[in-house]
C-alpha cells in the first residue's frame, strides 16, 4: 500500500476545512517530497527550504530550553507559511492567505500533522520490518 494517496487525501481535506488555504506539502525532515497539493510553487524547492527552516527552528527551540520542534509560522505580506512536525520524520507545510483564521489553521493543521505523522511513521515501521 502506497502512502502518497492517503497523505494527498489529508492535504485536500485540510484545504476543505480551512478557508484560504492555498496548498500543502508533506516532506521528510531531510527535504524529500512525500505528497503535495501546490499550485504555482515548486514542491522540491519548498521541501528543501522547509528542511532548512526547521533545522534552524529546532536549534532555536532546543537552545532556549523550549524542547523539541513542534511548529513554526511565518507571516508574510500576503499570508502564512505554517510548518508542523508530522510524526518522527516528516513535516507538513501549509500555505495560507492573509485572510486565514490562524487559530483554525493551527487547530486543523495540528490534527492533519498528527494523522499524517501516524501514516508516515507506520509506513517507515512496516518498511523496516520488511528488511
Amino acid at each position: 500500500m502506497t502512502l502518497e494517496p492517503q497523505v494527498s487525501a489529508e492535504l485536500l481535506s485540510l484545504r476543505d476545512q480551512v478557508r484560504y488555504v492555498q496548498g500543502g506539502l508533506v516532506a521528510s525532515a531531510d527535504g524529500l517530497v512525500v505528497a503535495h497539493d501546490l499550485s504555482g510553487v515548486e514542491p522540491e524547492g519548498l521541501a528543501a527550504l522547509t528542511a532548512a527552516a526547521i533545522g534552524v527552528a529546532k536549534r532555536l527551540s532546543e537552545a532556549t530550553g523550549q524542547g523539541g520542534f513542534e511548529e513554526s509560522v511565518t507571516r508574510g505580506e500576503h499570508g502564512y507559511t505554517a510548518v508542523y512536525a508530522a510524526g518522527s520524520s516528516a513535516v507538513l507545510t501549509v500555505l495560507a492567505g492573509s485572510e486565514t483564521n490562524i487559530g483554525r489553521l493551527h487547530l486543523r493543521g495540528r490534527r492533519a500533522a498528527a494523522h499524517i505523522g501516524a501514516l508516515v511513521d507506520a509506513a517507515i515501521h512496516q518498511h523496516q520490518e520488511g528488511h
